[in-house]
């Protein structure tokens, strides 16, 4: 069931699993807590965002989202794979029969979308009338087609399906792929067709507009075994490498958006193509930039989606900034209609967030009645909250204060009443976990020291544990290390694991003699079991 744990893994945040049973607080990269099994006094427990992993260095326990609910809930790896798949929304059913008939389901449905999409194409070349569109409407030039792989779907309601079938694809495969409507029937059909490509390139769906009359305008693939579109960026196949070297993503509304930008040369374009920003997409934007644009428009819908993207940002300490500037168009396809040059100088001239929505809020508030500043004062103060530089959060609450004619002392004292208000309401409810664990200083020796042995490069002394090959365990191991022994100079690493290794000989002599001081009651004392048992406590006790 690995294509299960995959996509679960992909559709939960190991901090949204953890936190339902740790507070957890930022600290830097990670997030950090207190054991949820309360064997901590400070905060030991650390959660990798990035890597996906938690650790608990007071229980020295760690792992992905799976070992961490089957350690708090004491059960197996079946029942914490159906409990995460429910949270995760994830149909089992579609991953039963094993990996190897899911990962065959998967390759047919990657073959059949790739053939459809050169059908596609083919479709367009030949079609005059669609290519008048595309090229002279919709002004696309031909390197864009090419880069997007934008094709045409035919009228007739079953010209793609008879094509597959004939190069043996089944109905059922069809479907699986999203190609097939409830009919049974060609899902598109007489609309301009743009493949969603995954970050490799593999195309794993298809958005389409309609060439003619009639609705929906767009209609996209529905979840399927490949595409799901709470995690799916449009465009970001495109757009990653320029994302990369200049620094800066923009998001857009519309497919249609990401295609225009890049052809004016704003290839940082992406969308979250027919959804609402979420927490994931942010996630995913920010391991290649912490700088992201929002072309939003100014209406309360954007308004709104502003707000909502600062409050997920905050947290992860991204910096977000508003293109506004349209020069009267409504989105930045008609800007770039208009002249590209213009939406390329929009992109550069993009404002703070916080900024954007002050003055929005500032242009729909009377703030020359009380009432008027009261509300200013409560959404301004709420969304500077976010903002985690002090010196930062200082300058907008004099800006503020400034707008509102008031002393910012005042201002001030009104963030730290509802700053109160907020810590005096109860917690939010926090999961208690269904075990209990004590402390095994022989794995945190253990930890510690192959975390010296992999990261800290300790060639000596010859550190006899054997290296895991499971990534999990190794992006914890990294994380044990940055903790515990990135302060440590090189010269003193080897003096340290000197030191952890002796203090892990005898805790090991230890844990030697207690098991085979327990397995000494399963025995009679006069059996020759017996014997040799207490000839190996013997042993251990007089080994150096």
């Amino acid at each position: 069931m690995n294509d299960a744990k995959e996509e679960i893994k992909s559709r939960l945040a190991v901090e949204d699993v953890v936190g339902q049973y740790v507070e957890l607080k930022r600290a830097g990269r990670n997030l950090k807590g207190h054991s949820p099994w309360g064997v901590d006094k400070t905060p030991s427990f650390m959660v990798s965002p990035e890597k996906g992993i938690w650790h608990d260095f007071s229980a020295n326990k760690g792992g992905d989202i799976f070992t961490f609910i089957m350690e708090v809930e004491g059960i197996g790896f079946k029942e914490a794979m159906e409990k995460l798949a429910h949270q995760a929304g994830v149909d089992l059913s579609k991953y039963r029969g094993g990996d190897s008939k899911v990962s065959q389901k998967k390759a047919r449905a990657k073959e059949a979308l790739t053939l459809a999409t050169k059908y596609y194409q083919a479709c367009l070349v030949r079609n005059k009338s669609v290519c008048e569109y595309v090229f002279y409407k919709r002004n696309l030039n031909r390197a864009t087609v090419a880069e997007f792989k934008i094709g045409y779907a035919p009228a007739s309601g079953r010209a793609l399906t008879t094509v597959l079938k004939k190069r043996g694809f089944t109905e059922q495969e069809l479907d699986a792929a999203g190609l097939l409507n409830r009919f049974k029937t060609d899902m598109f059909r007489d609309r301009m067709t743009v493949p969603f490509m995954d970050t490799t390139g593999n195309i794993i769906g298809f958005t389409a507009r309609i060439v003619g009359q009639g609705e929906p305008k767009y209609l996209n693939t529905p979840e399927t075994v490949l595409f799901n579109k709470s995690k799916f960026i449009f465009g970001l196949f495109q757009a990653k490498e320029s994302i990369r070297r200049n620094g800066y993503v923009v998001i857009v509304e519309g497919n249609m958006d990401v295609i225009s930008s890049h052809q004016a040369g704003v290839k940082e374009a992406v969308a979250t193509s027919g959804t609402a920003m979420t927490e994931q997409h942010l996630k995913a934007l920010s391991k290649l930039t912490s700088d992201i644009r929002l072309a939003y428009d100014g209406d309360e819908a954007g308004v709104k989606a502003a707000e909502r993207a600062i409050m997920m940002a905050g947290d992860l300490g991204i910096d977000l900034t508003v293109i506004s500037d349209y020069h009267g168009a409504k989105d930045p396809d008609e800007l770039i209609q208009k002249d590209p040059k213009l939406w390329q100088q929009a992109v550069k001239n993009s404002i703070p967030a916080v900024d954007w929505l002050l003055q929005k809020y500032e242009d729909n508030l009377n703030l020359n009645t009380s009432p008027g500043k009261r509300k200013y004062s409560d959404i301004a103060l709420k969304l500077i909250s976010y903002i985690r530089d002090e010196v930062e959060r200082a300058s907008y609450e004099e800006k503020i204060a400034k707008k509102l004619g008031i002393e910012v002392t005042i201002l001030r004292e009104k963030g730290e009443r509802l700053k109160k208000k907020l810590s005096e309401t109860p917690p939010k409810y926090l999961k208690k976990p269904k075990t209990i664990i004590k402390n095994n200083k022989l794995a945190q020796l253990e930890n510690s020291l192959l975390a010296l042995k992999i990261y800290g490069g300790i060639v000596k002394p010859i550190i006899p544990i054997e290296v895991p090959d499971d990534e999990t365990r190794l992006a914890e191991l990294e994380l044990i290390f940055n903790r515990e022994h990135e302060r440590v100079s090189n010269d003193n690493l080897e003096r340290e694991a000197t030191e952890l290794l002796n203090h892990y000989n005898i805790e090991l002599k230890k844990h030697q003699i207690a098991t085979l001081t327990e397995q000494l009651s399963n025995f009679d004392e006069d059996s020759e079991e017996y014997s040799k048992i207490l000839s190996d406590i013997n042993n251990y006790m007089n080994a150096e």
